[in-house]
């Protein structure tokens, strides 16, 4: 459903961030993309909603295609409107706003009033929260109701794809269990096929098909979820567990760099 083919992208002109990735998305999965701070992760979403030009930065080299067709160097609002949307880290709402203001605000793409009302009725069905904060300054939500919104004014446009960065970043733990099962329940129920970046390897792994691995910009590994949880490296460097399952210190793992088996 959606391919990066051997895509680089470059900012300013001069400095190469992605290296040859390639990624495929399959229709009405989970796929998970992790690694580390500034592995290019967050480059490699902006690269599909086409959202690089708005920081100097632009694909050079490869494709990125979506139901067949190629969507690099479009504009953001026609990759939107073709189905693909991105949620920010850092639950970025319009704060002086009320909670369904923020919603009305995602479907600028609808055109029908009806259609609106009953995107955001089914936003509240998945969010029970947002429907009793309704009238709320959204900058009054907490982290996970943010985190809530923000899912929910994507719904509002109506996607076949999500884009989903960092999720977990900043909310309590039982929280981001609340917000991944209902993430599964949206792939489930509503066919959303779900590309997520993601350093919590545990829940990512838990609930996607699919997963890649990403260092300094290139894939270094990818497969099947259960296959990447087995797999020795991940367990040491993204699970923390040595390979009797004793969990590492910190100060265990300085070698990280030195020793990805994956990249010797």
């Amino acid at each position: 459903m959606l391919a990066l083919n051997n895509i680089e992208v470059i900012y300013d002109g001069v400095i190469l961030v992605l290296k040859g990735v390639s990624v495929t998305v399959r229709e009405g999965g989970i796929t998970t993309l992790l690694g580390a701070n500034g592995a290019g992760k967050t480059t490699t979403l902006k690269a599909i909603s086409g959202l690089l030009r708005s920081e100097r930065g632009e694909v050079t080299k490869g494709s990125v295609e979506f139901s067949g067709e190629r969507i690099d160097g479009r504009p953001p609002h026609e990759i939107v409107k073709r189905g693909i949307v991105q949620i920010f880290e850092g639950r970025r709402v319009f704060e002086h706003l009320t909670t369904e203001e923020n919603l009305i605000a995602g479907a600028h793409i609808q055109t029908s009033r009806q259609r609106v009302q009953e995107g955001i009725e089914r936003v509240y069905a998945y969010f029970p929260p947002l429907k009793e904060r309704r009238t709320v300054q959204a900058g009054y939500l907490s982290g996970g109701e943010q985190q809530m919104l923000v899912i929910g004014r994507a719904l509002m446009s109506h996607p076949r794809v999500m884009l989903l960065d960092e999720p977990s970043l900043g909310l309590a733990p039982m929280l981001v269990e609340e917000i991944f099962e209902i993430v599964q329940r949206l792939n489930r129920e509503e066919r959303l096929t779900v590309l997520l970046v993601e350093q919590n390897a545990t829940l990512a792994l838990a609930i996607a098909d699919h997963g890649y691995v990403m260092e300094n910009g290139r894939i270094v590994l990818d497969g099947t979820a259960d296959a990447l949880k087995e797999n020795a490296d991940i367990k040491e460097f993204y699970l923390g567990l040595t390979e009797v399952g004793a969990r590492k210190s910190y100060r265990d793992v300085k070698h990280y760099k030195r020793r990805k088996r994956w990249l010797s």
